[in-house]
C-alpha cells in the first residue's frame, strides 16, 4: 500500500509518522512517499523518517518528491498538511488583523480566509491529479482552514475525501484524563464545523457523564484559557449553553479580551513558532536521533496521528468505527445544505464516513454555525473563481471583520496584494 504525505516538510512529519509505526499490522503501508516544495525541509524530514524506520525494523521504503503526481500517483491514501506561503504567509496574516484591530489568527477571521484564498487552489491541484493517477484513492486533509478546504473538494472533485482536526480527539482524550474510561467507548453529541463546535452530551461506556465533564472542564479551565477575563467569558457561555465550547469559540465569544491578548504580546503566535520550527529541524538534522524530540509538544498537534491512522485503519479494514471528522453533510445536520462541509460523528468504513443524524442545533448556536457556514462557502466560491465579489462578501458577513463596507474593502485590497505572489493571478 502507497501512503502519500503532501507537505512532507512540514515539522508535524514526525509526529504524524510515529503514530503508524505502532499500526502496521492493520495498516499494511509497503511505499511512503513525501511530498514538499520545499527541498531542503523535505531532504531533512526524508532521512529523519528513515531513521525512525530503521529503529522499527524498516517496514516501508521510504521516498520523496517535489512532483505532486509522482507523489500520489497509485496511493490509496493522501494526507495533506501544506502550508501555501509557509510561516510568513501566516505571520502577515496575524498582523494584517492586527493592524485592522480584529483578531489576527490562522484559521479564524481575516487570517483564516487569506489562508484559505491561498490553500484552496493548491488542495484542488492534490485532489484533480488524484483523479487522474489515483482515483480510488483517499485525500485525508489535515491542512488549515481544514472545514473550508474539505469543502472545496466536495463541491469540486469527485474523489473521496475526509477533513481531520485534532481538536475532537483532544476533547476525548481530556476527557478520559478527567473522568476516566475508555476512548472506544466515548461518545460526543458534537454538532459544529472544523474550529466551531460545541458538546451538548458526553458519555461513556453508555453513562450520560455530561454534568461531571462539564463541572471537570470549568474546574481545568486555567488550561484550555491562560488569561483571566477569557477564560470567565467562556466558563459563563458555556454554563449558559449547558453545553462544552470549542477552544476557537473564543473568538466569538471573548472577542474583545482575545484581541487585548494578541495587541499585547510582543510576537504573534506565527513569529513563536517560527523559533519552535528552529529547534526541531535542528534537531531532525541530527543523525543519532530515531524518534520524534520532546520539542515538538511545543509545536501544537497532540493526538494529530491518533485520530489520522484511526481514520485509515477503519477505511482500510471496513471498521465502522464512530469518529468525528469533518464530511459531507448529507442531511445530517437538519438546516444545513447537503454538500455542506460539517464536523461531526460519523461512522467510518471501507467507504468513508457515513455522517451520523443528529439532533438540529438550537438557535442559541445555529445562527453563528450559519453565519460561518455562508461564510466559508462565499470563501471557497472566491478561491475557486477569483471572484472579488465573493470575496467581499465573505469578509462582510464574518463576525470577526471590520464592520462596514468601506473597511472590508480596504481589507480585502490589502489582504490580496499581499498575498499576490500565492493567487497566481486571480483577483487581479
Amino acid at each position: 500500500m502507497k501512503l502519500t504525505v503532501v507537505g512532507g516538510g512540514s515539522s508535524y512529519t514526525p509526529e504524524l509518522l510515529d503514530g503508524l509505526f505502532s499500526r502496521l499490522d492493520s495498516i499494511p503501508v509497503s511505499e511512503l512517499w513525501l511530498c514538499d516544495t520545499d527541498p531542503a525541509r523535505l531532504a531533512i524530514n526524508t532521512e529523519f523518517v528513515r531513521r525512525m524506520g530503521v529503529r522499527h525494523g524498516s517496514p516501508f521504503s521510504v521516498h520523496s518528491t517535489t512532483q505532486l503526481r509522482e507523489a500520489v500517483t497509485g496511493a490509496k491514501y493522501v494526507v495533506t498538511q501544506i502550508r501555501v506561503g509557509q510561516m510568513p504567509a501566516r505571520i502577515q496574516d496575524e498582523k494584517l488583523g492586527l493592524r485592522y484591530n480584529i483578531v489576527g489568527q490562522e484559521t479564524t477571521g481575516v487570517g483564516g480566509f487569506a489562508c484559505a484564498l491561498r490553500t484552496i487552489p493548491r488542495i484542488l491541484e492534490v485532489a484533480h491529479a488524484m483523479e487522474e493517477t489515483a482515483p480510488d484513492g483517499f485525500l485525508l486533509n489535515f491542512t488549515n482552514p481544514a472545514g473550508i478546504n474539505t469543502e472545496a473538494v466536495l463541491r469540486h472533485s469527485g474523489i473521496r475525501t475526509v477533513g481531520l482536526c485534532n481538536v475532537p480527539i483532544g476533547i476525548i482524550m481530556e476527557l478520559i484524563k478527567r473522568v476516566g474510561g475508555e476512548a472506544d467507548d466515548v461518545r460526543l453529541d458534537y454538532v459544529g464545523l472544523n474550529h466551531l463546535s460545541w458538546v451538548r452530551k458526553f458519555e461513556i461506556a453508555g453513562a450520560d457523564v455530561t454534568a461531571q465533564a462539564l463541572e471537570q472542564f470549568y474546574e481545568h479551565a486555567r488550561e484550555e484559557w491562560e488569561a483571566e477575563n477569557t477564560r470567565n467569558n467562556m466558563i459563563a457561555a458555556m454554563k449558559n449553553l449547558g453545553m462544552f465550547c470549542n477552544y476557537y469559540l473564543q473568538y466569538f465569544y471573548s472577542t474583545d479580551t482575545v484581541l487585548e491578548t494578541l495587541k499585547a504580546k510582543e510576537h504573534t503566535r506565527g513569529e513563536e513558532v517560527v523559533e519552535t520550527e528552529k529547534t526541531l529541524f535542528e534537531k531532525y538534522k541530527d543523525p543519532e536521533l530515531t524518534e520524534k524530540p520532546e520539542e515538538l509538544s511545543k509545536r501544537g498537534g497532540a493526538h494529530y496521528s491518533t485520530a489520522a491512522f484511526q481514520l485509515i485503519d477503519s477505511i482500510e479494514n471496513d471498521r465502522n468505527r464512530w469518529q468525528i471528522v469533518c464530511c459531507r453533510n448529507q442531511g445530517a445536520v437538519p438546516t444545513f445544505d447537503d454538500d455542506a462541509s460539517v464536523e461531526i460523528p460519523a461512522i467510518v468504513g471501507k467507504n468513508g464516513p457515513s455522517p451520523i443524524p443528529q439532533a438540529a442545533p438550537a438557535p442559541a448556536i445555529r445562527g453563528l454555525m450559519q453565519l460561518i457556514k455562508s461564510y466559508e462557502t462565499l470563501t471557497v466560491e472566491a478561491a475557486v473563481t477569483g471572484n472579488r465579489d465573493a470575496a467581499l462578501q465573505a469578509l462582510l458577513i464574518h463576525p470577526l471583520t471590520p464592520p462596514d463596507v468601506a473597511r472590508c474593502q480596504a481589507l480585502l485590497d490589502e489582504l490580496l496584494e499581499i498575498n499576490r505572489p500565492h493567487l497566481q493571478g486571480t483577483f487581479f
